[in-house]
């Protein structure tokens, strides 16, 4: 029976890096959250009360607004370690 080619070549192992473990600066996770909580309450208040004074001057346009906060508190969650 004939003998298995052995393997020339090493495995490869990636280059070592320094473990530095990189932490969010201390804004943003309460930016975060309040952000989504304006855009949450934001959209609500338009449903609820949509004849209020700041409200019902900008129609449709709350929602978009509301929209607006919350995708900015998605976009910082992306940059939370």
């Amino acid at each position: 029976m004939p003998k298995p080619k052995t393997r020339k070549k090493a495995v490869y192992t990636p280059p070592q890096k320094s473990q530095e473990v990189k932490l969010s600066p201390r804004w943003l996770a309460p930016t975060m959250v309040v952000s989504w909580i304006i855009g949450i309450l934001w959209i609500a208040i338009y449903y609820v009360a949509p004849q209020a004074p700041l409200f019902g001057t900008l129609a449709n346009w709350n929602l978009l607004i509301g929209f607006v906060f919350i995708i900015f508190g998605v976009v910082l969650s992306t940059r939370w370690r």
